[in-house]
């Protein structure tokens, strides 16, 4: 019997506990699965930063920690947690995300917004450029990233990728490095942020970033609120230096009521819906890591904690 904590809110617990329990039942795995077990005896904990628990000196012998969000910056440096953590790598995620962008960047290439809002008698006969006259660029070329890049390139665009580290992707232009950095924001017509939140990406696009890229280019967040400065964004936005940023994620969520984003009318707002992990999925994820640390077999997804991701 495997004894598996699920630290996540009683919403999630709702959602998740059938998936699971289906999902433990068909890699075989003979589990006890609950919200409440005595620390001493949990052996994995399915968990979300979110839910509270944030000292792990407790749980003597915990195995490994098995994320629920691709999002592993709250808890990689906690000092308390000392065995594996695997971050969500879900297909539904990544599906959902490469849906996401595929259409806004669609949306910006397409001009739909002005075809929506100038419906006001005026024939304006202007066709879009082709795609692949378009050129994009896609911050962060890990399993979201890739998949999107593989995804818009197959539509015709001219895709470019960047991460810190050197990436090999079919058919994709890959680049990394500061020179890579600057290259790319140089070339991105529409640039799309995945890049994982770390110290080393924390403001990434700040107002010397936004003055490289081409003018009236178009920025699509769906990865993390603060790799963007946000008076940087709003100034090049006033200037037409950006034309347009679509942002699904923001430094304090939900998004305050009062912040200058929900107004601007370069802004399009959209509440962290980007890409969601499901159940069903996500559970098939977590049952094989189980599997895998009761057969002596390498986890899948492992955070490197000192890269941050």
């Amino acid at each position: 019997m495997v004894t598996i904590l699920f630290s996540a809110s009683d919403e999630s617990w709702e959602k998740y506990r059938a998936p699971l329990e289906t999902a433990f039942d068909a890699v075989g795995l003979d589990v006890t699965l609950s919200t409440r077990h005595d620390p001493e005896t949990v052996e994995y904990i399915v968990y979300a930063p979110s839910s509270g628990l944030v000292d792990f000196s407790a749980f003597t012998r915990l195995k490994a920690v098995l994320n629920l969000w691709a999002g592993v910056e709250a808890v990689t440096g906690n000092p308390t947690l000392n065995v594996p953590l695997a971050r969500m790598v879900d297909p539904g995620l990544t599906s959902g995300m490469v849906e996401y962008v595929t259409g806004h960047v669609l949306r910006h290439h397409l001009g739909i917004d002005d075809h929506i809002h100038n419906q006001d008698g005026v024939w304006r006969p202007e066709a879009p450029p082709l795609a692949q006259d378009r050129r994009v660029g896609i911050l962060g070329i890990g399993a979201l990233g890739a998949a999107c890049a593989t995804t818009l390139a197959g539509l015709g665009f001219d895709v470019a990728g960047w991460s810190r580290s050197q990436k090999t992707i079919d058919g994709i232009t890959t680049l990394s490095g500061t020179e890579g950095l600057h290259a790319i924001l140089a070339r991105s017509d529409i640039l799309v942020l995945l890049l994982p939140l770390t110290e080393a990406t924390r403001g990434v696009i700040d107002g010397h970033a936004l003055d490289r890229m081409p003018p009236g280019a178009v920025i699509i967040n769906p990865g993390r609120g603060p790799l963007i400065v946000d008076s940087a964004l709003i100034s090049a936005l006033e200037t037409g230096q950006i034309a347009h940023a679509t942002l699904d994620v923001f430094a304090t969520e939900p998004l305050p009521r009062d912040h200058p984003f929900w107004s601007h009318p370069g802004v399009t707002v959209t509440p962290h819906i980007a890409s969601s992990t499901r159940p069903p999925t996500a559970a098939t994820v977590i049952a094989e890591n189980v599997r895998r640390g009761e057969a002596g077999e390498p986890f899948l997804h492992l955070v490197d904690r000192d890269a941050g991701y």
